[in-house]
């Protein structure tokens, strides 16, 4: 049985690493997809920052060969399994559905997220680079994009302005990081996630400047700095 589910992940690591090739890839959602055009939304990090998916593809693809290869009836790697098969298969059509509707996107997005997380916290304590470290900077990112997708739904669609958006945005990714990081402390990629999201974050928004927007994230990187160190200490 560990056998197959080892194969599973591995499956659907590569699904989900090979589907930008397979589509024509994505690069944040239109403006025109929302009711209230979202130009620049400051809640949103600078391109470059989600260059981070090329290292989470291959360090998810490396982790699962390794769990084939080495760790295919370790008891440490097989509860964690089941949930991270689910994120990557649901990952591996995301962006499909991201090019028609943002608000399935969003809900999608979400649900891997939350087994993501799930994931994170089943996995074992050993083979920390293979098995915590990939799905740990997987599941940061995830709660970086998953808040973003829903600051930009509730500006999307009129409910706050795009400033509030981006606070309400930024604010649900450091509660939810603050709380993984408490409950996972073992590993330092998950956190490193978060702030490589806010420091792009920060960049999107040095035109003006956005000094509101600047202070928010400057204190989340030195809350999630803060947790990580106490962790460390700990």
């Amino acid at each position: 049985m560990y056998r197959k589910t080892s194969l599973l992940v591995l499956l659907a690591a590569l699904a989900f690493a090979l589907s930008p090739l397979l589509s024509t890839g994505f690069n944040g959602f239109a403006p025109d997809q929302f009711p209230v055009p979202q130009i620049d939304p400051p809640v949103q990090p600078e391109g470059y920052a989600f260059a981070i998916w090329g290292l989470i593809y291959l360090w998810l693809v490396a982790g699962a060969v390794f769990g084939v290869w080495d760790r295919a009836t370790d008891p440490d790697w097989e509860p964690m399994r089941p949930a991270l098969t689910v994120s990557l298969l649901i990952g591996a059509g995301w962006i499909p559905v991201a090019q028609l509707s943002p608000l399935w996107a969003t809900v999608l997005i979400w649900a891997m997220l939350i087994s993501a997380v799930v994931a994170l916290m089943r996995a074992g304590k050993a083979d920390h680079a293979w098995l915590r470290a990939p799905i740990a900077l997987y599941a940061g990112w995830l709660t970086a994009a998953s808040s973003v997708a829903a600051g930009l739904m509730l500006a999307g669609h009129g409910i706050l302005s795009a400033q509030m958006a981006a606070y309400a945005g930024i604010t649900l990714a450091l509660v939810v990081a603050l709380a993984i990081q408490a409950m996972r402390s073992d590993t330092l990629a998950y956190p490193a996630a978060l702030i490589w999201a806010l420091v792009g974050v920060g960049v999107s928004n040095l035109d003006g400047p956005n000094w509101g927007v600047l202070a928010l994230v400057a204190l989340g990187i030195a809350a999630l700095g803060w947790r990580a160190v106490a962790n460390l200490r700990a």
